[in-house]
């Protein structure tokens, strides 16, 4: 039993197409192996809406369409009864370890490690290192649009560079800290970088039949750099002031993840799986995204009764109050909410959950100093509450892509199957007869 082992690399969104046009310029060599072994091309949810990497995560890992696991917004994964394959692994016999999977909840009965994603609220392995590491990555990842990381999740990410940084990577590790400024992408790839190297570091040391390791630099670059891509083709061009145009953020994450994907395909004795579960193609227009800077002060300076908020992935929110009637009052003032110059909602999606909302900051335009908010309760311009997160590059696709090595091979999913099939070739591979439901 303890001779299986298969590594799930979740390369979130990742264009396997673009990919390739870099192969031969970029010298990409694990790339080009992965892609020699065959790519199979998955599909996921028909409705643009429900092309969110935590809706098709979740299927991945449930083998449940969106419509059958109901899971719609990141974080919701907690406290529910949905099935995941992590403890289904487990219950067989099998250890198991995680690191970031997304939208993936806690409920290993003796995890060999398990680092949740930075906006799900489940519990680690139980370490004094894995809850330090959560909590400062849940921080730095969650400030990130303004720049902020406390004293002491530095201190902790620090640490855990020097315990875990492969000395091979050093110079990558150097290059990319020393041309972060005004290069933001560059420190979503050094995290990234980071988080594998922990991820190996932790591999290497437990040994899991099955671990599972969530990289998503892909997706943050692809959405926020896009038209910046030398692979041609691009219909939009970012202004000048946004980044320079010699800039191609996509090279730079490919050669990153080249080097990751050389790690896994150096070790003896593993299958690996490398999925993207959707992609994305280049948007067609330009599209602002913002970030409110402090969620708290700005919904208690518009006068809203709450117990607390908690921000998710860039433009998201929940609000949690004390009662049903405080959350309806709020949607109702939020809803109210529109930008006088051309009357679009602030808040153009709002989820009441009963005692909590899931909020989403939609305004798509660019906000300037002189917009004013009309249905607030108090005077108020936008500009002074929000930070500008990104122009809008990438746009979701229900494509995806996965490779599989090893013995794995056997298991690969035909062209044109759901991104839920994931989670069947896992079941197959463990010899698992149905753990579902």
């Amino acid at each position: 039993m303890n001779d299986r082992h298969l590594l799930l690399l979740e390369l979130n969104e990742l264009n396997f197409d673009v990919a390739r046009s870099y192969v031969d310029r970029l010298h990409l060599h694990s790339f080009e192996h992965l892609f020699a072994l065959g790519v199979s091309r998955t599909t996921s949810e028909a409705r643009y809406e429900l092309l969110e990497p935590w809706i098709q995560w979740v299927s991945a890992h449930s083998g449940l369409t969106a419509n059958e696991h109901g899971i719609f917004r990141l974080g919701d994964i907690v406290a529910t009864r949905v099935p995941q394959v992590f403890e289904q692994v487990e219950a067989a016999g099998y250890s198991v370890g995680a690191v970031s999977p997304m939208n993936a909840e806690n409920r290993l009965r003796k995890p060999a490690y398990f680092i949740p994603d930075p906006w799900t609220e489940t519990p680690t392995d139980g370490t004094p290192l894995s809850r330090r590491l959560w909590a400062a990555l849940s921080q730095a990842v969650n400030d990130n649009s303004i720049g902020r990381i406390t004293a002491k999740s530095a201190t902790v990410l620090g640490a855990a560079l020097l315990r875990f940084a492969q000395p091979r990577h050093y110079g990558l590790y150097w290059w990319l800290a020393r041309r972060s400024r005004g290069a933001p992408w560059r420190k979503a790839l050094f995290l990234d970088l980071l988080l594998h190297d922990l991820h190996f570091g932790l591999y290497a040391k437990h040994q899991p039949n099955f671990t599972t390791h969530c990289l998503n630099a892909s997706a943050h670059i692809q959405h926020h750099y896009f038209f910046n891509s030398k692979a041609g083709g691009m219909s939009q061009q970012n202004p000048d002031w946004y980044i320079d145009s010699d800039q191609d953020p996509i090279a730079e994450m490919l050669k990153v993840y080249d080097t990751i994907l050389g790690d896994y395909l150096a070790l003896p004795n593993i299958s690996l799986v490398a999925a993207t579960g959707l992609t994305q193609a280049p948007y067609d227009r330009a599209k602002f995204y913002y970030r409110l800077k402090d969620h708290e002060s700005f919904l208690r300076s518009v006068g809203l009764r709450f117990r607390r908020v908690l921000p998710r992935m860039t433009r998201d929110f929940v609000i949690e109050f004390e009662s049903s009637s405080e959350a309806i009052e709020a949607a109702c003032a939020l809803a109210d909410m529109r930008v006088k110059i051309d009357g679009q909602p602030v808040f153009g999606d709002i989820d009441n959950r009963g005692t909590s909302l899931f909020v989403t900051l939609t305004y798509p335009n660019e906000i300037t100093p002189e917009l004013e908010v009309i249905g607030s309760a108090v005077p108020l311009r936008l500009s002074e509450h929000v930070t500008f997160v990104a122009i809008k590059n990438g746009m979701h696709d229900s494509r995806g892509y996965a490779c599989f090595t090893g013995e794995m091979a056997h298991h690969a999913l035909a062209d044109g199957a759901h991104v839920k099939e994931l989670h069947a070739a896992v079941i197959a591979y463990f010899q698992i007869a149905d753990l579902r439901g």
